[in-house]
């Protein structure tokens, strides 16, 4: 016996454009837009009333103490995006050209570049299931079997070079088994620059991301929970590192009333006043950014119920997170029909992405060291990012 039209379920594409539609409506929706409900407009007047834009400035000033405030670390050093705050927190770590810098597969290629621009090699490492950033179960594995202890620290003994540090990532604001990671970064006298760039408003218990190791960092790109425009912070609980990495981004410049020296290669890697006015007036407005987050997580979850094929991610149990972008994951059955999914939300006006291709797979590092990549490989291929604007549940 045929079955009827009205048992033959509709496909999977079509299923999660009518789930997103109830939540969203008619109309074109972006991945990711800024939301601007505070005093942006009054910041941005009086810095230009002020004519300093540039790279001196009082709101600088005031960012950076609003930013350590917010996380709890002990001071933040505002600079020009994230990638530029992870190149100089690897250095501050001691990252060195030849070494080797854990991190994970799956991540945007900014971890990767900022240690292949010290002329570091980026050494891949496995996700987990449960948050999507690295999995320490996996990373203690392939540490026991990869890493020859010496009297100076971890080698690779199968490449002789010195592993010098770890980077976890907390991927799109869920926080990763931050505290394990640590634990076992001590255990090979790895030091540990969390990028947390995505993950603004996420804690890991009661305590925020980017404060566990020796430096964190955060970005501020236009597509982050708040925005400078562009921008990005190093997060450090020490304070020599922090005089240093604000020494090392303003061009390494000794203070001097009008004399122009240079102790040390630094970069002119600065966040400018104007920027950082911005950034100041977006922060306030984090409450209830982060509340329309979780609202819409919650619409999110309902309409993707009786989809059986498909997961909503959720925040780890113990940990808040900021929900930075909302995720589906696909069902392994049903991985090849990720593109479609993708085709059908993007023509109908509803903005989606895949995650990352995992780094190991980019003709830059195709040829680094990595650990096997079972989970990461598998997530790249069943990822959906989802329209995620604090805006769609809040207003200002």
């Amino acid at each position: 016996m045929k079955q009827s039209s009205s048992q033959i379920p509709r496909p999977l594409h079509e299923r999660i454009v009518a789930s997103l539609a109830d939540v969203l409506g008619d109309g074109k929706h972006a991945l990711h837009e800024p939301s601007f409900m505070g005093e942006e407009l009054q910041c941005l007047k009086e810095c230009i009333s002020s004519t300093y834009v540039s790279s001196v400035g009082p709101f600088v000033d005031r960012f950076e103490k609003a930013i350590a405030e917010y996380t709890g670390s002990r001071r933040a050093v505002a600079v020009v995006n994230g990638t530029s705050a992870l190149q100089v927190a690897l250095q501050l770590a001691g990252v060195k050209a030849g070494d080797e810098v854990v991190m994970p597969a799956l991540t945007f290629v900014g971890t990767a570049n900022a240690a292949r621009y010290l002329g570091a090699t980026p050494h891949f490492a496995d996700s987990s299931l449960n948050n999507l950033g690295l999995d320490p179960d996996a990373l203690q594995e392939w540490l026991k079997y990869v890493v020859e202890k010496t009297s100076t620290g971890s080698r690779n003994r199968f490449t002789g070079s010195r592993i010098s540090t770890l980077v976890p990532m907390h991927t799109f604001g869920h926080p990763c088994e931050i505290e394990r990671l640590v634990g076992l970064a001590n255990d090979y006298q790895l030091r540990v620059v969390e990028d947390a760039a995505e993950s603004l408003g996420s804690y890991f218990g009661d305590r925020h991301t980017g404060t566990f190791g020796c430096c964190g960092i955060l970005s501020f790109n236009g597509n982050k929970i708040i925005t400078t425009g562009g921008g990005g912070a190093i997060l450090t609980n020490d304070i020599g590192l922090a005089d240093h990495a604000k020494h090392l981004t303003t061009t390494a410049k000794v203070n001097h009333r009008w004399d122009y020296v240079h102790d040390e290669v630094g970069y002119n890697f600065r966040m400018p006043n104007l920027n950082a006015a911005l950034g100041c007036a977006q922060l306030e407005s984090m409450p209830k950014l982060l509340a329309s987050k979780r609202s819409l997580t919650s619409l999110y979850s309902k309409c993707f119920t009786d989809i059986a094929e498909v997961t909503l991610m959720k925040e780890p149990h113990g940990c808040t997170s900021n929900y930075w972008l909302q995720t589906l994951i696909l069902a392994e059955s049903v991985s090849d029909q990720r593109d479609p999914i993708l085709e059908a939300t993007n023509n109908f006006g509803l903005s989606t992405r895949p995650a990352w291709r995992p780094i190991h797979q980019l003709p830059p590092y195709i040829n680094c060291p990595c650990a096997p990549l079972p989970v990461a490989e598998s997530l790249a291929l069943r990822i959906i990012n989802i329209p995620s604007s604090a805006k769609l549940v809040c207003r200002a």
